[in-house]
């Protein structure tokens, strides 16, 4: 399975940390966290969250449904402990392999999931959360990646 391709721009996001989904910035200009960067990507592949930390994303249903298997642009969670609060977001990309943003790289990252269960902040995998194609997008192609009209914003 080929590897979803990330735009290069996403590539240039800045860590920071206090660029959360709550927070009153919209996009990527003023840097994100792992949330934020996760969000947007999965935007400019035609998907839409809500602006959930990573406990109320774990147990949200109208935007994301729990997935047992990875597939491209699944959000992966993880953390120290099985535990949602707190949890770290990546976003699968294929080939065992997802992308993220963390204060510890400072930029876009993308590791094998071996790599990520070597730091002790990132050992657990506590979940996979798809997100739900938008009702009124049935586009084949837009839900898994292939999309190249969007654009994020930055």
């Amino acid at each position: 399975m080929p590897q979803l391709e990330i735009p290069a721009l996403f590539m240039a996001v800045r860590y920071n940390g206090a660029a959360h989904p709550l927070a009153r910035a919209a996009g990527l200009a003023e840097g994100a966290n792992c949330q934020r960067f996760v969000y947007a990507l999965l935007e400019h592949f035609g998907y839409r969250l809500a602006p959930m930390r990573s406990s109320e994303l774990w147990t949200d249903c109208e935007f994301t449904h729990r997935a047992h298997r990875m597939r491209p642009l699944d959000i992966l969670m993880f953390n120290r402990e099985a535990k949602a609060w707190g949890a770290h977001l990546a976003l699968y990309v294929g080939n065992q392999r997802a992308i993220h943003l963390s204060k510890s790289v400072g930029v876009p990252a993308i590791w094998s999931l071996s790599e990520f269960a070597q730091h002790q902040r990132y050992k657990v995998l506590v979940g996979i959360k798809r997100p739900i194609l938008p009702c009124h997008d049935t586009s084949a192609s837009i839900a898994r990646g292939n999309s190249s009209s969007k654009s994020p914003t930055m």
